[in-house]
């Protein structure tokens, strides 16, 4: 089977630099519990996933498994689905250390090897929606919900897209790139998807999907984050830098 360019050269990306990953952010993704995006907004001040307790999760592009770690211990019933077998290694070492036990899928995103309507909620923060085709993951994740069920995302934001300069390989406070026709980039790691507003709504839409909100993160004024080096707290506090999608299956 011919593997697609994007999810070649971002499975090699991961499985090469998934230990020092790890190691870099380990602080911060081990022990802030629930917490979105870099600066690690908690959950319980965003309310995005409420109370999963006794339901099916499906963490898509878990990495370390973190997120599903966590929510193990609230009482839901996560799975753990990574293309990466470097990530996926960690994920059972920290629920190892953690005495947590539940599946772990090594699959793309792209195509999930579960049945139809088997999740009450699917959800990622910077996974598998950054990372794999937008057309081909919601797609995937309206299949695996059960009505009534939530898919949420958190990934950059078409701000930050926009800001962000290819040249100097960081963000800035003037737009760099163009709105229209936005699809994210490559570089010489990986390949990174994104829409405009309206192509989310649009494809959402599209696979059955009632938008419920759409969340800007902004950080405190103190916060602090493993992540430095992507985008700076002043940045992130004038300009949403990242977004949360919530979105129910009819």
């Amino acid at each position: 089977m011919d593997i697609p360019h994007h999810i070649r050269k971002n499975l090699d990306y991961w499985d090469r630099t998934s230990d020092d990953y790890q190691r870099t952010h380990g602080d911060q993704l081990n022990k802030k519990e629930l917490a979105w995006g870099v600066w690690a907004i908690p959950e319980a001040r965003l309310r995005v996933l409420g109370d999963v307790a006794g339901k099916d999760v499906l963490e898509f592009g878990c990495g370390g498994a973190q997120w599903s770690i966590f929510l193990a211990k609230t009482g839901a019933r996560p799975v753990g689905l990574d293309f990466s077998q470097a990530q996926l290694k960690h994920a059972r070492r920290l629920m190892a250390e953690q005495g947590v036990t539940f599946p772990l899928v090594h699959a793309n995103a792209e195509s999930v090897p579960l049945p139809d309507a088997s999740f009450d909620v699917v959800f990622c923060d910077h996974g598998a929606m950054s990372f794999s085709q937008p057309e081909r993951t919601v797609a995937e994740a309206a299949r695996l919900l059960r009505p009534g069920g939530l898919l949420a995302f958190n990934m950059a934001s078409p701000i930050l897209e926009m800001c962000w300069s290819d040249v100097e390989d960081r963000v800035q406070t003037s737009l760099a790139r163009d709105y229209f026709g936005m699809h994210g980039g490559e570089d010489e790691n990986t390949v990174v998807f994104a829409l405009s507003y309206g192509e989310w709504i649009r494809l959402l839409r599209k696979n059955g999907l009632t938008i419920e909100d759409l969340i800007e993160l902004q950080p405190d004024p103190d916060a602090t984050t493993t992540y430095s080096a992507y985008v700076p707290l002043q940045w992130a506090r004038r300009w949403p830098a990242e977004n949360i999608w919530k979105a129910r299956k009819l």
